[in-house]
This record gives structure tokens, C-alpha cells and sequence, in this order.
């Protein structure tokens, strides 16, 4: 039994090591994206409706660490801020498959060839679902929505932290928060996975068959599981025989589709452009997972194994180290204000709502962005555990903050 825990920690603590340092840069780069690209470079760039458009969005959706759950409030937000129906579905296929932090983790676990050839098909995937939505679907939802001047925080002012600052938080507050936990679930599947199962497990054609490609897809498309988690778990499925392609499907579907997601987009963007979304995820998976076995079988390349840029022991040490620290702070932190939070919760202290579909941070900052933009509101409180928001101020309208929040994709009724 100890052996088995020792061996499960020596090869969770060997993934964690290879990642981190790559885990890290992109965290800043994360940061650094997410006060450099405006509202109003979004609406000059996306808002015509066009391929050129479409093309844009896919490709701004590339490098952004947005998971499934988080791009959908985002993309609403794209389209209130002028971005082309278009170019808003092509933003939402193209952007959860992958991220800068993912991309730096898929070449130290993976290698060159994953590391650019998987945020290349999100960006094509992303460009053949945006067309077929412009060319199909007519029907109305959120990407119709009448598009007005926005007066939310995000447009009405930069706030008083400084440049640095809103990196720093961004980067090593906000995404780590929400990465945290599905980062540590599938660090852990990945190391049981190398630990209880047998090299070689999947062999000729259970290795690059396409009923293993149809399988990973099936298995991948239901489950939640973000672009950077994605990766260890990929990595210990390669360790085992699957071909690099069902890998790829993985990394892929994984992060692109889940249930709960796929039930929301039925809601606010309806079923034909659902339907559309998921047969390109699909669709694109399938054949990007075929065309890179190719790849592999014609150059004879290594997969898990090779890596262009090899870390010092050290480095890797230090980092993982790093990344740990700052886990355990930000788990500390949330904990402390939570208690805080519930030792000083008085009734009568603002409107409160149970909303549901808050899942991450990224839904918490929309929100808020969007309440911000009602005159009567003073201030926005978003507890994500808890599924609740309370706003203060005076005579404000219950229906215009429920309608708000729900053209968000979220449902929001009020609290007892």
C-alpha cells in the first residue's frame, strides 16, 4: 500500500514539475492579455459581418485561458460590445479548446508537434463553426440581441489598480483560483493512471483504430475538464498506448464540451447553433486526430517523451514549489473570507439572489460587470459557492436585475 502511495506521489510530483514552469510564464501572459484587449478593440475588429470577422474571433480565442463554462458569459459580453453573430460562435468554440498557460503546458508534457498543432485546429475549428452559424442558423437568442452602449465597469473606467497590479491579480489570483481545483483533479488522474495502469495497455489497432477515437471523443465530449488539466491526463493516456490523434480528441473535446455547458447554450443561444457547435468540435476532433497520426507515423516523431527545451531539476523544483505556495494561499484566503463573509452576513444588508450557473470567476466578473451598468446599484457582492448575489442601493428595480442577469445565461430569482 505505502509503495503504491509512494509511486502515485513520485509520478504526481513529476508531471507537477514538468508543467510548472510553463504554468507560470502563462499565467503572466494570461494577465498580461487580459487588460490589453479592449471592449473597443473587440467591437472595431468583430463587429462587421463577415469572414474576416469570424477569422479574428477564432484567433483572439486561441491564447485566452478561458474553460468552457467561463467563455460563455464572455462571449455574451462580446456581443454586447458589437461582436458579429459570427464571429461571437466562432470566439465560443475556438477559445475554451485551448489557452497561452495550456499551449506552455502542452510543449512540456507533450512536445512541439502537440504544442502547435493543437491551438492551430481550435483556430480552424473555430472559423468552420462560425461560417456554418452565419450561413444556417437564423434563428433568434442571445447573438441577436439588440446591441447597446455599454455602461459597465469594464467601459466606464479602468478602476484605480494600476496596470501591474491588474496583471498580477489577474494572472496569480483570478485564473489560478479557478484552475486550482480541476488542475489538482487531473494532476491526480494522471498520476493514478501511470500508477495502476500497464505500459503499453492500448496496442495496435486499439492504439490508432478509429473505434479508440470514437471512444475518447464520447468519453470526452460529456466531461468537464479545462484546456491546462487537460494535459497530464492526455500525457498519462499516451504513457498507456493511445495514439497521439485520440490524445488530441481528448484535449479537444475535453475542454470544448461538457453536459452542463452544452444544456446552457441550448438555452441562450438556442438548439440549432448548439447542434452546430458540437458536430464542429466533433467533427474537427475526428479529423485533426486522424490527420496527426499521420503526422506521426510519416515523421516517426516521439510524443510524451520529447520536449524541445529541457528544465533543470532545480527550475522544476522551484516552480512546482511556487505553484503549490500560491494553491494553498489562494485556498486559505477563500476559506478566511467565506468565514468572514458568513460571521458578519446580516439579512437585511441588500437584495439578494440565488443565481444558478456561476461557476467561476470569470462568471463572478460579469456579473458584476453588468449589474454595475443599472443606475440604482451601489454595490455587487458574487459568492460563487454559495450560488448568490447581493446588491445594495435604493429602489432597485427586482425585474431589470433579474433580466440582466439572465440574458447572461445564468437564472437568477430572489432569495428568501
Amino acid at each position: 500500500m505505502w509503495q503504491f502511495i509512494n509511486v502515485l506521489f513520485l509520478n504526481f510530483w513529476d508531471v507537477l514539475g514538468e508543467m510548472s514552469p510553463y504554468l507560470l510564464f502563462g499565467f503572466f501572459v494570461a494577465g498580461l492579455l487580459s487588460v490589453c484587449i479592449s471592449p473597443v478593440f473587440i467591437q472595431t475588429h468583430l463587429g462587421r459581418n463577415s469572414i474576416g470577422s469570424i477569422i479574428k474571433a477564432s484567433l483572439f480565442g486561441v491564447p485566452l485561458p478561458l474553460c468552457s463554462c467561463g467563455v460563455i458569459p464572455v462571449s455574451v459580453s462580446l456581443r454586447k460590445h458589437g461582436a458579429s453573430k459570427g464571429a461571437t460562435t466562432a470566439f465560443l468554440i475556438s477559445t475554451p479548446q485551448t489557452g497561452v498557460d495550456s499551449i506552455l503546458v502542452t510543449l512540456s508534457l507533450l512536445g512541439p508537434v502537440f504544442a502547435l498543432f493543437r491551438p492551430i485546429l481550435a483556430f480552424v475549428s473555430g472559423i468552420i463553426g462560425g461560417v456554418f452559424v452565419n450561413l444556417t442558423d437564423k434563428e433568434n437568442g442571445y447573438l441577436d440581441l439588440k446591441v447597446d452602449k455599454c455602461n459597465a465597469q469594464c467601459c466606464a473606467g479602468k478602476g484605480e489598480k494600476s496596470l501591474i497590479n491588474r496583471i498580477f491579480h489577474y494572472g496569480f489570483i483570478v485564473l489560478p483560483k479557478d484552475l486550482a481545483g480541476s488542475l489538482l483533479v487531473g494532476l491526480i488522474i494522471a498520476a493514478a493512471i501511470s500508477s495502476l495502469l500497464p505500459k503499453d495497455l492500448f496496442t495496435g489497432m486499439w492504439s490508432t483504430g478509429i473505434q479508440t477515437k470514437l471512444l475518447v471523443m464520447l468519453l470526452g465530449i460529456p466531461l468537464y475538464v479545462c484546456a491546462t488539466a487537460s494535459v497530464p491526463i492526455a500525457w498519462s493516456l499516451l504513457a498507456i498506448g493511445i495514439s497521439p490523434g485520440a490524445a488530441l480528441i481528448f484535449l479537444m473535446t475535453g475542454p470544448a464540451t461538457n453536459a452542463a455547458t452544452l444544456v446552457t447554450m441550448w438555452k441562450v443561444i438556442g438548439k440549432k447553433a448548439t447542434v452546430i457547435y458540437l458536430l464542429t468540435v466533433a467533427l474537427t476532433a475526428l479529423a485533426g486526430g486522424i490527420i496527426l497520426d499521420k503526422i506521426y507515423s510519416f515523421t516517426g516523431y516521439a510524443t510524451a517523451e520529447t520536449t524541445m527545451w529541457m528544465m533543470p531539476d532545480s527550475v522544476k523544483s522551484l516552480s512546482a514549489a511556487i505553484l503549490i505556495s500560491l494553491m494553498v494561499y489562494l485556498f486559505i484566503s477563500n476559506k478566511m473570507s467565506n468565514k468572514k463573509e458568513h460571521i458578519g452576513e446580516k439579512k437585511d444588508d441588500g437584495l439578494r439572489l440565488n443565481v444558478s450557473g456561476m461557476t467561476c470567476s470569470h462568471c463572478a466578473q460579469l456579473i458584476k460587470n453588468e449589474l454595475f451598468s443599472i443606475d440604482a446599484v451601489d454595490s455587487v457582492t458574487v459568492n460563487i459557492d454559495k450560488k448568490e448575489v447581493v446588491i445594495t442601493g435604493k429602489n432597485i428595480n427586482l425585474d431589470m436585475v433579474c433580466e440582466k442577469i439572465n440574458e447572461l445565461g445564468y437564472s437568477a430569482v430572489k432569495k428568501n
